[in-house]
């Protein structure tokens, strides 16, 4: 009797951590499995601890040395932590791409938007519909988010059937696309879940997530009441936010201007695919300046506080088209991401010297989240009766929790892992049985370094306590042939005494040199390591900090 094929799980990013999304399912014998991925996202670089990265990708060299055996990607939807990572490494995969109709038409507009961007073709399959992909039978099943066609993914195998949730919560007025499909899981449930493997963003939150309908009577009570020019931030893939705000903007009697490419780009992808079907037409930002203040509402890319965004140029009155006056109203209808709080508040912080009225999720319900709280949670593995629960998408706090709720909640066996771990889901007991590699790519201009990179390591450093530079040209003989150079960069002027750190490290170079031996001189590699911790020992003395030294020897 042949041995039955053996499934397993293993996250490759998004556990332990919000963001960066990539999970992978095999399917066969140890010696030889057909592999599925289930999205490919990335996080944010923090400028404080990773100068210069703007983006933070899962390692995949695992699935580049399985290439051959990976049947293909699928997206659970379209926010950039599930799916802004494929233009970069879907070239190293080459895998077809599995989508529904929004997120493949957001993804080629992305593509579009791309210099040099390579041709990714993507399947479309209708919400609610399965796929086979390769060994795995693939369902797609709705569930509300915070961007329209979000699904869960009911993957069906040989040995049982798999939730993969991906980002969802409970909103039986969700404005925009289908309500959590619960007659579907409630079917699954019936039919036997092996696993389920869950969104934990909110599972420290009691209760449950308010719906998008609260928050659209919210904003039009708001934009009614305000008697000058109004901006709402938002995230631009939030449609049902977006249409929302055009909705309120409408029964104030204002046209909606779109300030920001990310606002543009899905507003006209939401036009395309029949979900701002009724929503009047947005104006360009060349007529904001000639509306009267009461008669416009500026839509805004910047919740987050990204520097470069519309928001942060308009609150430091540098935006070429947009601006704000005393009297006007700024209504950030958004949660801020934990690490931007900083960016946020520098941003509110500019609005209110401004006299900008302010109002945020704290003053009113202007914002609800796309995931699941407590209760909801609770809903879920009511319906689907899982076998086993595995916790993802969520810090260490958020698994924990998550996982202390299933016990309670009767599911017979839960698993707590990490990046890397391989988990047997089935057929017998689960369990971690091993261990494949993960890890981070940095995003470095054009470039992808790995985490051990060394320019971003060092780029760390310089940006802690700067950098020295010394050049040094000596005869064959071992002496001076001219005075050393020295170029101190990010590193103060003066000591606390008053005393030119150039001066102090000029001296601390000529002295070094003359008190070596002449056969040392001659050795450009032993010299350049001497004045180097010559130079950071002086620099450290006066300063408190030892930075990074580049010492050039040239002989003449």
């Amino acid at each position: 009797m042949a041995k039955p094929e053996e499934l397993v799980f293993a996250p490759l990013g998004g556990v332990g951590e919000i963001g960066m999304n990539l999970s992978i399912y095999g399917l066969g014998s140890r010696q030889q499995r057909a592999w599925m991925a289930v999205d490919l996202g990335v996080s944010f670089g923090d400028e404080e601890h990773l100068p210069g990265i703007d983006l933070i990708m899962p390692d995949i060299s695992f699935l580049e040395k399985e290439r051959k055996n990976l049947m293909g990607l699928v997206l659970t939807h379209a926010h950039e932590d599930h799916f802004g990572a494929i233009i970069d490494l879907w070239p190293k995969l080459k895998c077809p791409i599995y989508a529904t109709q929004f997120s493949a038409a957001l993804f080629e507009a992305k593509l579009a938007a791309e210099r040099n961007a390579p041709k990714i073709p993507v399947t479309v399959v209708p919400s609610g519909g399965r796929v086979d992909i390769g060994p795995f039978n693939v369902e797609f099943i709705p569930v509300a988010h915070s961007i329209p066609e979000s699904h869960a993914l009911a993957i069906h195998t040989t040995a049982g059937i798999v939730l993969h949730t991906g980002d969802w919560k409970i909103d039986p007025t969700p404005i925009i696309g289908r309500p959590t499909d619960e007659k579907r899981l409630r079917e699954l449930g019936d039919e036997g879940v092996l696993a389920l493997i869950g969104d934990s963003t909110n599972a420290v939150r009691d209760g449950r997530s308010p719906s998008e309908a609260e928050v659209a009577r919210t904003i039009t009570e708001l934009v009614k009441a305000a008697k000058g020019r109004v901006a709402v931030t938002t995230f631009a893939s939030n449609v049902a936010r977006l249409k929302a705000v055009a909705d309120a903007a409408r029964a104030a009697d204002r046209e909606v201007v779109v300030v920001g490419r990310a606002m543009e780009r899905v507003s006209q992808v939401a036009r395309e695919t029949g979900y701002f079907d009724g929503v009047q037409n947005f104006r360009s930002t060349d007529v904001y300046g000639h509306l009267p203040h009461d008669k416009v509402l500026a839509l805004c890319t910047g919740s987050q506080g990204e520097a470069r965004a519309a928001l942060a140029r308009i609150a430091n009155d540098d935006h070429p088209e947009i601006t704000l006056n005393r009297g006007d109203c700024v209504i950030f209808s958004s949660r801020t991401i934990p690490g931007n709080e900083k960016a946020v508040g520098s941003i509110i912080n500019n609005l209110v010297l401004q006299g900008v009225e302010v109002i945020t999720d704290r003053d009113h319900l202007v914002h609800v989240s796309g995931h699941p709280r407590r209760d909801e949670l609770r809903d879920m593995i009511s319906w689907v009766r899982p076998q086993l629960l595995i916790p993802v998408h969520g810090e260490a706090l958020h698994l924990h929790e998550h996982a202390k709720l299933a016990r309670a909640a009767g599911v017979p066996r839960v698993l707590v892992i990490r990046n890397g771990d391989l988990v047997k889901l089935g057929p017998g007991d689960p369990g971690i049985i091993g261990e494949v590699p993960s890890g981070r790519l940095y995003k470095d201009g054009t470039i992808l370094e790995d985490s051990k990179s060394r320019a971003v390591v060092e780029r760390r450093r310089m940006a802690f306590s700067g950098c020295a530079f010394v050049a040094i040209a000596m005869t064959e003989q071992g002496e001076l042939a001219d005075d050393p150079e020295v170029d101190l960069v990010g590193i103060p002027e003066k000591t606390r005494e008053g005393e030119p750190f150039d001066d102090l490290v000029f001296d601390a170079v000529v002295s070094t040199i003359e008190g070596l031996p002449k056969a040392r001189r001659r050795d450009a590699d032993a010299l350049g390591e001497s004045v180097r911790r010559a130079v950071r020992a002086v620099i450290n003395e006066h300063w408190g900090k030892k930075p990074p030294c580049l010492v050039h020897v040239l002989t003449v």
